[in-house]
């Protein structure tokens, strides 16, 4: 779309761009001054076809250009709960923005832990037949969701949803300051089997993070396990700088809360 036409409906071309995929195409747009809460064809915001597109960059730009991951829906979801439910790890990264902490109550906040876990916790397959009430086969693809890992992206009953709903825990966890304790996350890495799953480098890279003497002491306390994943597990975690950077703190530094950073 040309430059007159944007003047004349930055929406439409707003819309366009994240149709196509155009993340830069929507960042100039935003900078130009569309309504980052531009509702497409079907009465969403742009943000909610980001989504189920499991584009992760459009719905960044759509993010940091002002776009609400928080608008009530006319279904009573909102764009962030809908990125939960899709199960990709990049996506909700994306929708749920800067300092979420501060801007959902904790109310609000416990609802969409309670909403990962569940999914996590009975299996997206289960999830995805109840709420499409669909009997048939699933259709399973191994796809990317984003640079380095990959994740198993069902579909059922014209239904999408991606098995990533681990690693959407872990980064909400994260995301709030809630701290579990590092057997509960090293379960999650390895029920996959596979170091590249999002579920076992999304632990990783929290781990990565959590800068006491216990939670490095408590990963590399798997090198000792019977069995190899597990000794995999904790090799794979120390390859990671800060990880490597935890091994020689001080016994100076502050203990970690076992349930929550806010305690």
């Amino acid at each position: 779309m040309n430059a007159g036409a944007f003047c004349k409906e930055p929406g439409k071309a707003l819309v366009a761009a994240v149709g196509s995929g155009d993340a830069e195409a929507v960042t100039r747009l935003l900078e130009a001054g569309a309504d980052p809460d531009t509702l497409a064809g079907d009465g969403l915001p742009a943000l909610c076809r980001a989504v189920a597109a499991y584009d992760d960059a459009v719905a960044d730009a759509l993010v940091e250009g002002g776009a609400d991951p928080d608008r009530r829906l006319p279904d009573g979801t909102t764009p962030l709960v809908r990125a939960i439910d899709g199960g990709s790890p990049s996506v909700v990264t994306a929708v749920l923005g800067r300092e979420p902490r501060l801007r959902l109550p904790e109310a609000e906040r416990e609802q969409l832990l309670a909403r990962a876990r569940r999914w996590y916790e009975r299996g997206a397959e289960a999830e995805l037949r109840d709420r499409t009430g669909a009997s048939g086969p699933v259709h399973r693809a191994r796809v990317r969701d984003d640079e380095y890992d990959h994740i198993t992206q069902l579909t059922l009953g014209g239904s999408t949803v991606r098995a990533g709903h681990g690693a959407v825990l872990t980064n909400l966890e994260w995301a709030f300051r809630i701290l579990p304790p590092v057997d509960e996350l090293a379960a999650r890495a390895l029920a996959q089997g596979d170091p590249d799953h999002v579920d076992w480098s999304s632990v990783r890279w929290i781990l990565s993070r959590r800068r006491s003497k216990e939670t490095w002491s408590a990963v590399a306390a798997y090198r000792h396990a019977p069995a190899p994943l597990p000794r995999r597990f904790a090799a794979s975690s120390a390859t990671s700088r800060d990880a490597v950077r935890l091994a020689s703190l001080s016994y100076g530094q502050p203990q970690e809360a076992s349930r929550s950073a806010d305690r």
